[in-house]
């Protein structure tokens, strides 16, 4: 399959977790992809070269979403590298959690300004070039606990559900230049993070989940595969939920 062929698209945190998934399902689909990634150099490398051995064009960018002047200047390389961006993930996200009792200033601003400012940036400099070429999608990851909360994450649930009304304001803003705005909602998916849980933890997660197991990496990136494509040239302001129908 190659729902991709022909297509660019900039993925933002894609040296790990979802994002890496993300950059090598849309490899297999035949995207050129620039990716980027703020301290892990050598994952990085790594997957730049692992994309190579797939026949598409990749790039990888040292730079920080959530500072506005380097998300200009990574849309215009971008741009200059590939000639267009078709498709961007606003996939770069972090977790501070701890109890709003507990929980400081910085802890609230550093997941404020990585998850949800870094959306709006990306997204600022990027309608321009979209919407002369007249066309583009824009997926935006948010999480179920953007959705209905979870004790402990007040900072990242705001964060993500911040990113779903961004979404589809967006989605109404652009319509009429064909670009689509969209965000897509994993439930608990097996990454760096769910790795440091104890089994007893993750058997509590598995068993309020309908399908009774954790998601995968991919499972995200299929979801972005849909919403990249061709496929769903009809669909903009919607949150698709990846989460086993954990929220149901």
């Amino acid at each position: 399959m190659s729902l991709l062929a022909g297509k660019v698209a900039l993925i933002t945190g894609g040296s790990r977790g979802i994002g890496e998934a993300i950059v090598l399902k849309y490899a297999e689909e035949g995207a050129d992809i620039a990716f980027t990634y703020v301290s892990s150099t050598d994952k990085a490398n790594a997957l730049v070269e692992e994309v190579r051995k797939k026949g598409v064009k990749v790039i990888a960018f040292k730079s920080d979403a959530s500072d506005y002047n380097q998300a200009e200047n990574l849309i215009n390389d971008v741009i200059s590298a590939f000639g267009k961006i078709d498709i961007l993930i606003n996939n770069a996200g972090i977790t501070k959690d701890t109890l709003m009792l507990r929980m400081s200033e910085e802890q609230w601003d550093q997941v404020m300004e990585v998850n949800l400012k870094s959306v709006f940036n990306l997204t600022k400099h990027v309608l321009k070039p979209m919407m002369k070429q007249r066309a583009g999608s824009i997926i935006n990851m948010s999480s179920v606990v953007g959705v209905f909360g979870n004790a402990g994450q007040a900072n990242y649930a705001a964060s993500k559900a911040g990113i779903i009304g961004f979404s589809k304001s967006i989605a109404k803003e652009v319509g009429s230049r064909n670009i689509r705005c969209n965000a897509v909602a994993p439930g608990f998916i097996e990454t760096d993070m769910t790795h440091i849980l104890t089994d007893e933890q993750k058997k509590s997660y598995v068993d309020s989940i309908p399908l009774r197991r954790l998601g995968a990496g991919e499972d995200v990136a299929n979801a972005c595969v849909y919403l990249g494509s061709d496929m769903s040239t009809y669909v903009s302001g919607q949150v698709l939920s990846v989460c086993g129908g954990l929220n149901t």
